[in-house]
């Protein structure tokens, strides 16, 4: 019986672990320059959507993933506004390989944090009284896919902070 609890207990230490231990703002930032004129012209906009993500391990097993999105938004050639938000979380990660570990980080830790950012925006453009930012879902697999293909074509390897 001793035998079996040690086994299961040494199976369970090794057992890929995942966890989420915090989602906060880390940063944002809200400008719209041409206001309060730009309320006064025909709406007419175009936006321009950037992200990015970057992580950090930390102590113990636990890493740090920030997804920024930052979104420009023009009406005819005059910036309207200007928002940014850098959604981070911190998440506990254990005994996964390199490869694993690598889209853990990658990519499922953004797909998490992407609603959070979409709602920290949408919210920050409506009180700078401007209609409604419905951004679109993003697939970070896709994107993490991309970057693992234009890696290896320069023949770099993906390295895990």
């Amino acid at each position: 019986m001793t035998d079996q609890q040690n086994t299961a207990a040494s199976e369970e230490e090794t057992a890929p672990q995942f966890s989420l231990q915090r989602i906060y703002v880390r940063d944002l930032s809200f400008e719209a320059p041409k206001s309060p004129a730009i309320f006064r012209q025909q709406w007419e906009p175009s936006v321009g959507l950037d992200l990015n993500t970057r992580q950090k391990a930390l102590e113990n097993d636990f890493h740090e993933v920030v997804l920024t999105l930052s979104v420009t938004v023009k009406n005819g050639e005059e910036v309207a506004f200007i928002a940014e938000v850098q959604q981070a979380g911190i998440f506990l990660i254990k005994n996964l390989d390199d490869a694993s570990m690598s889209h853990t980080l990658g990519a499922f830790c953004p797909n998490i944090l992407f609603p959070y950012a979409r709602e920290t925006l949408d919210s920050l453009v409506t009180r700078g009284s401007f209609p409604a930012l419905m951004l679109a879902p993003v697939n970070f697999d896709a994107l993490y896919a991309q970057e693992l293909q234009r890696m290896q074509a320069a023949g770099e390897t993906p390295t895990v902070q």
